[in-house]
């Protein structure tokens, strides 16, 4: 989904004129709560959005690793006398320990990027205050004051710092026996 499309869906629960959210919160407190413009709300808010927009794609991938697992040896730790937790840790694991060790070298690479479009959605005069992050601070400086090689420059900061953290993750489970991206 766009982040256009969640913003305003959150919009419209978390909204202090007739949100769902706040209508329950009203129910039990009393009062309503301005989620949407307080700066104490805005990273729950915000971690909330992501975790929401991105598990179904982690699902779909890990759901994919599972089909893979070969079923004789769940059978073979039942009949050792191992419970969940054991079947868990020395077979479901080990199987897509690849799978999750190739997914986080992708994710570090994108840890600086938070996402301009959410942060820009979310933010308003009340919150800004907490709302600032490199992409939102590109804008603000470089586009709407015209600091372009200011700008550029910050830019090409984050997309280093996320080069090298791929890089380092990559030969971390190299070292490590497991087998990178690359």
């Amino acid at each position: 989904m766009s982040w256009v499309i969640i913003a305003s869906i959150t919009y419209i629960f978390f909204t202090t004129s007739g949100g769902v959210i706040n209508e329950i919160v009203s129910y039990f407190y009393g009062k309503e709560m301005n989620f949407l413009s307080s700066p104490e709300w805005f990273r729950p808010l915000i971690m909330g959005q992501i975790i929401w927009k991105e598990t179904g794609w982690g699902t779909v991938i890990f759901l994919a690793a599972l089909a893979t697992v070969d079923q004789e040896q769940y059978e073979a730790a039942i009949v050792d006398g191992a419970g969940r937790f054991r079947r868990l840790w020395h077979v479901t694991l080990p199987a897509v320990r690849s799978t999750i060790i190739v997914l986080l070298i992708l994710r570090l690479g994108n840890f600086l990027d938070t996402g301009f479009q959410q942060i820009y959605l979310m933010s308003n005069s009340l919150n800004r205050s907490v709302a600032d992050v490199f992409d939102t601070y590109v804008y603000f400086v470089g586009i709407t004051q015209g600091a372009y090689s200011y700008s550029t420059a910050v830019g090409l900061f984050k997309s280093v710092v996320g080069i090298i953290l791929v890089l380092g993750a990559n030969k971390l489970a190299k070292k490590l026996g497991q087998d990178g991206i690359f």
